[in-house]
C-alpha cells in the first residue's frame, strides 16, 4: 500500500487554500469553496482541502512535510509573513522539526529527518504480511 492522501478539514475555504499555495505547494485541483488539493514539493504525495460544515476544534492530528532544506525554508516563510509557534528545534526522536497552523487551527510541522525518518536506531523489526 501506498499513502495517497489526506484530506485535511478547513473553515475559511479560500484563506486556506492561499495559504498553501504560499507555502509553496502547487494546486491541482480547485473546486471553490468545498474542495482543493496540492501536489507536495518533492515526491509525489498530495494532500487536500476540504470545507468542513462544523467547527473543527483541536483534532490532535498534526500534518508531517519533510524538508531537506528546513531551516532555510523556515526563515523563508517567516520572511513572507508566516508565524511559527515553534523554530527549528532538534528534537529527541532525532528530527529537527518546526511548526505552525494553519488559517483552520491545523497543526503543520515542517522537518527534517533524512535516514531517521524510516531507520531510526529504536526501528522494530519488519515482519512479512500474514506473519504471526
Amino acid at each position: 500500500m501506498n499513502l495517497n492522501q489526506v484530506a485535511l478539514p478547513v473553515a475559511d475555504f479560500d484563506r486556506s487554500v492561499s495559504f498553501y499555495r504560499d507555502m509553496g505547494f502547487t494546486l491541482i485541483v480547485h473546486a471553490p469553496a468545498r474542495y482543493a488539493r496540492f501536489e507536495c514539493t518533492e515526491g509525489s504525495s498530495t494532500f487536500s482541502l476540504h470545507a468542513a460544515t462544523c467547527p473543527m476544534g483541536n483534532t490532535g492530528v498534526v500534518v508531517y512535510f519533510e524538508c531537506s532544506d528546513l531551516d532555510e525554508r523556515v526563515e523563508c516563510l517567516i520572511a513572507s509573513g508566516f508565524e511559527f509557534t515553534q523554530r527549528p528545534t532538534d528534537e529527541r526522536w532525532l528530527w529537527r522539526e518546526a511548526r505552525l497552523s494553519d488559517p483552520s487551527g491545523n497543526v503543520i510541522c515542517l522537518y527534517w529527518a533524512g535516514e531517521n525518518r524510516r531507520n531510526p536506531p529504536w526501528r522494530a523489526a519488519v515482519q512479512e504480511f500474514g506473519s504471526n
